[in-house]
């Protein structure tokens, strides 16, 4: 059973995850741009590319979605 981790997640903990997701993402635009293009150099910028934009983008998409109540589990509480 895995733990339910509640908690209001920070901005570096956002900056983290997008940026391990995007060095995934990356890798792949990268493998994709080279098998289309046949260049290195051309997926490389591809990959750089998309990499800086959608590292913003993930990092905004989260913090919307922190503040977005909808769908959130509330323990309940206990009473003394």
């Amino acid at each position: 059973m895995a733990d339910n981790v509640q908690g209001t997640e920070s901005h570096l903990r956002s900056v983290i995850k997008g940026i391990s997701w995007r060095v995934l993402g990356t890798i792949d635009t990268m493998i994709l741009s080279y098998l289309w293009t046949g260049s290195i150099k051309t997926a490389t910028l591809i990959g750089s590319s998309e990499a800086m934009t959608k590292i913003f983008l993930f990092w905004a998409h989260e913090r919307v979605w922190h503040r977005i109540r909808w769908g959130r589990i509330t323990p309940p509480t206990s009473s003394p």
